[in-house]
């Protein structure tokens, strides 16, 4: 088993999630985040009311820029085309696309049924 954890645009969580979905995928936990990558900002992007506090004008940079992480597990013969539909769908070629890391998974448990491995995923 495989953890894909994805840092993504918060404009592009329900087409990937739409689209996870249609692929088999529908279980996935998802967070609003905070951070930033080596661009430091993306103003355009940004249309959502941020405090004052949170900028930084003498630079035209901000501290963090808001994202989704959205993390699930999966088999390891599925990863590929999971990260391959994340990619597919946030890839727009600009700066803040995001970011796709795969971790390994040694076991899951369901609370619920006390199932295992890949009877819990």
């Amino acid at each position: 088993m495989k953890e894909i954890m994805a840092i993504l645009r918060p404009n592009k969580m329900k087409a990937t999630k739409d689209v996870l979905e249609a692929l088999g995928f529908p279980s996935m936990t998802a967070c609003r985040v905070l951070g930033r990558g080596k661009q430091k900002a993306i103003v355009e992007e940004l249309k959502t009311c941020i405090s004052i506090e949170d900028k930084d004008n003498s630079k035209g940079t901000m501290r963090y820029v808001p994202k989704r992480l959205m993390s699930i597990v999966v088999n390891d013969e599925d990863v590929s085309l999971v990260v391959e539909a994340i990619m597919k769908i946030n890839h727009t070629g600009k700066i803040g696309d995001g970011k796709i890391f795969v971790s390994p998974v040694d076991d899951a448990m369901r609370i619920r049924t006390s199932e295992r491995g890949k009877d819990a995923i």
